[in-house]
């Protein structure tokens, strides 16, 4: 039997929801869905995966043990056009670089930034 997916979405548990959700709106161009007290969820024009931000610590977050914060590991990462011009405009607006551009062996160019809660948010085309 096969599952009808008709959508999909990331969680990450942050300290300061607004933070990084203002971070997404403001460099990468996301809108806000849904927000309630400790909890926005965006989605970005152009489609992909949902982005669903939570306070670290809220009592409705399930299962419990692996309620801790986002990070460890973790890229949140998006595919775009025209990643030189995006990191451009990404550093003149102050936005703190945690990788600059490089590009690997197999085509992937990649560049990594860090938002206010300390995510790191990398933007990747492939050339």
């Amino acid at each position: 039997m096969t599952v009808t997916v008709t959508g999909s979405a990331i969680s990450l548990n942050v300290a300061d929801p607004e933070a990084s959700a203002a971070f997404l709106v403001e460099h990468l161009g996301h809108a806000v869905e849904m927000r309630a007290d400790g909890f926005v969820s965006l989605s970005h024009p152009s489609g992909g995966s949902n982005v669903v931000l939570l306070r670290t610590g809220l009592a409705s977050f399930k299962p419990a043990e692996v309620a801790g914060p986002a990070g460890s590991g973790l890229l949140l990462a998006f595919v775009v056009e025209d990643l030189d011009a995006a990191h451009e405009r990404l550093v003149a607006a102050g936005v703190p670089v945690v990788t600059p551009p490089e590009t690997e062996p197999w085509g992937e160019r990649y560049v990594q930034y860090r938002d206010p809660n300390g995510l790191v948010v990398q933007l990747v085309e492939w050339v």
